[in-house]
């Protein structure tokens, strides 16, 4: 038998104090390998995460309006007609939702309210009330409220409602689309105007101007906002406050401002098509009313859709009473953060959450402050390829490092961080840069960047908390859109910005004290930011564009004759080429024509063989450059490539068919349109 002697127990307390001590040295070296690690690149997904609510197979939830109920659960529409209703939407505990029809037979409802107990729709030419009178769960009375007329184009969609705080409802009728014309068109009455409905169905313009005003709806004041989406006389995305007698830019609608009740007293001739500012123009002509907020084309979305205001008071992070903003074309949400200076509504616009599953439309909020988030693509395709899709995106509760918000100051603007920052680099000019821009206001579809000037930083002052800092900036322009990039600040343990970059839209500029910079920069930041951000001229005198012109032959060589090969392509509805394939030989000699007959913007780009969405995702990385350039990226895997072309234009391209055999894509690079809008060429030997 052993005994532990108290000598033996005096070793054993040695050696257990030794393993100890090695233990000790060894996490400590173990943290210092750590330190030395670089920090991981957080993402979005770490601070809001999404949740997809599974759909029985048998439903298809093409989302049209979206609206939360009492009990929690979700009432939706859809493209197809339905209304359902769905309960546990959360998913909790181990219960799937719950989903009951509660109509159908609806003509492609794009918007649902709730109200005492009702649902209200707004189809392509009515908007109804639903009511279960028999308290059986289905809706057993559909009764018309206020209808309006329809000319049977494609184009009409009509949303809505949105009820006000007396009770009354707004009614927001698209544009209808002429592929002969190439632009807009309002063939009936008071297509692209906000209409005010009452209970008893007497209905009372409000405002015109509006192209596709998908999104609409209060901000945390009460004002009323809309979203628009690229296209004539829409260079870009945009956010506009709405008031009574508004005109928003769009001169088709105003044919009918001669009617009884309108507010709008400006004709069609009265908008001049200058291709300068929408601000410069509205100073000028009275009734025009300039966004709050642009939001940039291919950055921030291609189809913007619609938003709601932050009222979680908290429980969905540190942004309350900003706007979420969604996108159909991109699939993604960005924030936007107003302000009120000399009673002129503008703003910065954010990143905020990209991934989404199909095309964003509808945005609700669910009473446990999370996001409901409502989808669909057929016809209108998007970066998330599902073709409809209902997501519920939740806060995880850690705070994300961000820009919270910027505010316009009398020499500049001011950044506020969710977290104080590292006051060294936050003071340093060179940390930030600041770009004005704008877009063109033309009758013509769309708008490239225009008038790209960088704004040199004077100084920088950071306020003693580390939360604010406050930019002197020079050559500041009402009206314009001013990009602004803080890539060099960090927080004081190195956490980086999770979006870097905001969109600030200024349309006045505050009274009130300069600050009195004294100190000059260590470098020359405005000749840096102008040398780097200087416009060229001439395309054709740069080398990138001399490569790229050798991909855009427009005029048959000379020394051709007749092509091999005549290929005519045009476009159909849900973003598709058509036709979508054609054979060619190796090495011969190929003329494409190009004829875009849909209603948006497209190009088509040859590309090499399984590099379409790479080329697509480089193409959607030039940023402002992007329509400039005609979303054509310098790279290698770009073959041939046609200019970006306007609804109903066409543009022939001559080129020598591949030596090697293989599927040549055909892509349009347009940032949302190349996930689904290729096509393949057919090189055989």
């Amino acid at each position: 038998m052993k005994v532990n002697t108290p000598f033996h127990q005096g070793k054993r307390s040695l050696t257990i104090a030794a393993l100890l001590i090695i233990i000790s040295f060894a996490l400590a070296v173990a943290q210092e390998d750590q330190n030395k690690k670089p920090t991981a690149i957080e993402k979005e997904e770490d601070y809001y995460r999404l949740f997809s609510l599974p759909v029985p197979e048998h439903i298809i939830l093409e989302v049209g309006g979206l609206a939360t109920l009492p009990d929690g659960g979700i009432a939706v529409c859809t493209r197809r007609g339905e209304v359902w209703i769905i309960s546990n939407p959360y998913v909790k505990g181990f219960e799937r939702p719950i989903f009951k029809r509660f109509a159908h037979g609806l003509h492609e409802p794009l918007g649902l309210a709730v109200k005492d107990g009702d649902i209200y729709v707004t189809q392509r030419a009515e908007l109804t009330r639903l009511r279960d009178t028999d308290k059986d769960g289905i809706a057993d009375s559909y009764d018309k409220i206020y209808t309006w007329p329809l000319s049977g184009n494609y184009h009409e969609y009509s949303y809505g409602p949105l009820f006000l705080p007396n009770g009354n409802m707004l009614v927001t009728l698209n544009l209808g689309w002429s592929n002969s014309l190439g632009h807009g068109v309002s063939l009936v009455p008071w297509r692209g105007w906000l209409l005010e409905i009452t209970p008893d169905g007497q209905m009372t313009p409000v405002a015109a101007g509006l192209r596709s005003p998908a999104g609409y709806g209060f901000n945390a004041v009460g004002d009323i906002f809309y979203t628009e989406n690229q296209g004539d006389w829409v260079g870009s995305g945009r956010m506009t406050h709405l008031e009574k007698g508004d005109f928003a830019g769009n001169a088709e609608s105003l044919k009918w401002s001669s009617l009884p009740g309108s507010p709008v007293k400006l004709k069609p001739q009265d908008v001049p098509s200058t291709g300068r500012p929408l601000f410069d123009i509205s100073k000028e002509v009275k009734g025009i009313k300039p966004p709050a907020v642009w939001l940039p084309h291919g950055i921030f979305g291609i189809s913007t859709s619609g938003f709601v205001f932050d009222s979680t008071m908290g429980r969905f992070g540190p942004f309350e009473n900003q706007l979420l903003v969604g996108d159909q074309g991109q699939s993604k949400i960005m924030r936007v953060a107003l302000e009120k200076v000399k009673g002129q509504y503008q703003g910065a616009v954010f990143g905020f959450r990209e991934g989404f599953s199909s095309g964003i439309l509808r945005l609700a909020w669910g009473n446990d402050g999370s996001l409901f988030v409502g989808m669909t693509s057929r016809g209108w395709s998007s970066t998330g390829q599902q073709l409809y899709s209902l997501q519920r995106l939740a806060w995880t509760g850690k705070l994300p490092f961000e820009m919270k918000t910027v505010r316009a100051m009398p020499d500049g603007f001011e950044i506020e961080y969710t977290m104080p920052v590292d006051k060294t680099l936050a003071s340093d000019p060179q940390s930030y840069k600041v770009t004005g821009f704008n877009y063109k206001y033309h009758a013509s579809y769309g708008s490239p960047v225009i008038n790209s000037k960088a704004c040199p930083i004077r100084g920088v002052v950071v306020s003693e908390d580390g939360l604010k800092a406050r930019l002197v900036v020079d050559s500041l322009r009402l009206g314009y859109i001013h990009e602004i990039t803080a890539d060099g600040v960090k927080t004081a343990n190195g956490k980086t910005l999770l979006h870097a970059t905001g969109y600030y839209t200024l349309n006045a500029i505050p009274d009130g004290d300069k600050l009195n910079i004294t100190f000059t920069p260590k470098h020359d930041h405005a000749a840096m930011t102008s040398s780097a951000k200087k416009p060229t001229t001439s395309k054709s005198t740069t080398p990138t564009a001399a490569k790229s012109l050798a991909k855009r032959v427009t005029k048959k060589p000379a020394s051709w004759g007749a092509p091999d090969y005549t290929i005519n392509v045009g476009t159909k509805p849900g973003l598709k080429f058509t036709p979508e394939q054609f054979q060619v030989k190796a090495g011969s000699k190929v003329q494409i024509t190009f004829t875009n007959n849909d209603d948006m913007l497209h190009n088509l780009v040859v590309v090499i063989p399984g590099s379409a969405i790479q080329v697509g995702e480089t193409a959607m990385k030039l940023g402002l450059e992007g329509q400039e350039k005609n979303y054509i990226p310098e790279t290698p895997k770009v073959l041939h490539h046609t200019n970006l072309l306007e609804p109903h234009s066409s543009e022939s391209i001559y080129f020598i068919a591949p030596d090697k055999p293989g599927d040549y894509t055909y892509v349009c690079t347009i940032p949302g349109h190349f996930y689904s809008m290729q096509g393949i060429m057919k090189v055989v030997k």
